[in-house]
């Protein structure tokens, strides 16, 4: 049974706006009180963060589909939607977030760093929102924009001080054992390690982590024996020790020639030359390996290697190997650059930027004008095509962004196609520059002639007025006397 994960592909849903409300004010003796519909609520993002009560993908493993909550959408009385609820997900240390082509979107290290893999919809205008002095009485309100759907990778890779690496069964886990209250799996056969085991070491002072990285083999670095998988838990480790099997069965290998294998494999991988490397001879226990460990010692010591002859099983060498490590550990956290804040940077838009494309295409012949940005396929999206005086007011907004100008510039003629948005989603229709909606049969977009005219209830007490008025000026020039 899987009990440790550290790569899964997560399909992410950030929750859709709500939709905005077309209401009108009713009251006794008000028959026109004027719009009150409120606006939609704000979908629920979805947010990945560092946990470090969590050490692996499982639970994203077995149940990949992740959702955040919609907004609800606004109603009567000037009454907005709630806003959707952010999904926190808890994400290791260390973790990784690709897209499906493996361009890397964040780096997760250190804990309460969050990402945002999806972005929350945002909720529709009401159509008090939407009413001016021009348009007093919108009879539409906008719709809620859709959350994103991601399809992410997330990789995890170990976040320790100390990187122990070798082949297998050369007693990695055996060591880390005994350096630290970590109880990794022991056996006598190759592959025992399936998965990175970390452990607590403490020496002096000085209080580090150290891994115990699956066994490597030639080839690890183009991925044989799940190699890629394993090497990637290296990466940021600030000390690597090559565990060296002093006792091993096999005839045709040596501690060097395995030293030399794994430095290939290491050097072929990449990004790990500037770290400080020491070696273990393991195993001097047995009085082959301690025979062939002083025969090996000088070699590495040549080389420029600092050498311990360790046993895990008769604990020898231990104490001096942790103080080693400890100071190695120390002078790499001291040559690390201070951490600074993490800086925001704004990048702000040309003044002179509308924000949107237009290209020419050909589809069967004809030709066929493709609208692409932000604002343009955003308005499509809020847009209820349903509704005439909605539609009107979108040709409005595309008017005053520029897209009619630039559409004709691109050479545009009447009864051409337009679409907006991606070749997979669009929108597309004929263009008429002059078109008008329904709704403008009654005067300008968006205006309502009702409020123009007077009331019925007050038209009847100036009628009233008026004749009480004309009975006063009668009874005023009656004269008895002629």
């Amino acid at each position: 049974m899987t009990t440790f994960v550290d790569r899964v592909e997560l399909h992410v849903a950030a929750g859709n706006g709500g939709h905005g409300c077309a209401s009108v004010h009713r009251e006794k003796f008000k028959p026109l009180g004027g719009p009150d519909g409120g606006n939609g609520g704000r979908g629920g993002d979805v947010i990945l963060t560092v946990d470090q009560s969590v050490t692996t993908l499982l639970d994203y493993h077995h149940s990949p589909h992740r959702k955040a909550t919609n907004g609800k959408p606004g109603e009567g009385g000037n009454r907005s939607g709630k806003d959707g609820q952010d999904l926190i997900l808890p994400v290791p240390d260390g973790t990784v977030v690709l897209d499906r082509a493996g361009n890397v979107l964040a780096d997760l290290v250190g804990h309460g760093t969050s990402y945002i893999a999806a972005q929350g919809g945002r909720g529709g205008l009401g159509n008090a929102a939407l009413a001016s002095a021009r348009r007093k009485a919108p009879g539409f309100a906008l719709l809620g924009v859709p959350g994103d759907l991601q399809d992410i990778v997330l990789e995890l890779k170990t976040v320790a001080d100390v990187a122990l690496v070798g082949y297998p069964s050369a007693g990695k886990s055996s060591l880390i054992s005994v350096l630290s209250a970590a109880k990794p799996k022991i056996a006598d056969y190759p592959f025992t390690t399936l998965v990175p085991n970390l452990g607590v070491v403490t020496a002096g002072s000085t209080v580090y982590t150290i891994a115990d990285v699956p066994g490597l083999i030639p080839g690890a670095s183009q991925g044989k024996g799940l190699g890629l998988e394993f090497l990637r838990h290296v990466e940021r480790c600030s000390v690597l020790v090559h565990v060296l099997d002093t006792a091993t069965l096999e005839s045709d290998r040596d501690p060097v020639s395995d030293l030399d294998i794994i430095e290939e494999e290491l050097r072929q991988y990449g990004g790990l030359d500037n770290r400080p490397r020491i070696v273990v001879l393991n195993k001097v226990d047995v009085p082959d390996g301690k025979d062939l460990a002083e025969m090996v010692r000088p070699d590495l010591e040549e080389r420029g290697y600092r050498v311990f002859e360790v046993s895990a099983v008769a604990h020898i060498g231990l104490k001096e190997l942790s103080y080693g490590l400890g100071e190695l550990v120390a002078k790499a956290r001291a040559a690390k650059p201070k951490e600074e804040a993490t800086r925001i940077v704004i990048r702000p838009k040309a003044v002179d930027d509308a924000g949107f494309t237009v290209t020419r295409e050909e589809i069967g012949g004809e030709p066929l004008f493709r609208v692409r940005g932000e604002k343009p396929e955003r308005w499509v999206r809020q847009t209820d095509f349903n509704n005439d005086e909605a539609v009107g007011y979108l040709a409005d907004r595309l008017n005053r962004l520029g897209v009619e100008d630039r559409l004709m510039k691109a050479g545009a003629r009447t009864g051409d196609g337009v679409a907006i948005g991606p070749e997979e989603n669009a929108v597309v229709f004929d263009w008429e520059p002059t078109v008008m909606a329904g709704a403008e049969m009654l005067g300008r977009r968006g205006e309502d002639h009702r409020f123009d005219a007077p009331r019925p209830a007050a038209q009847r007490r100036r009628d009233k007025d008026a004749e009480r008025d004309d009975a006063l000026r009668e009874y005023d020039d009656f004269d008895p006397f002629e």
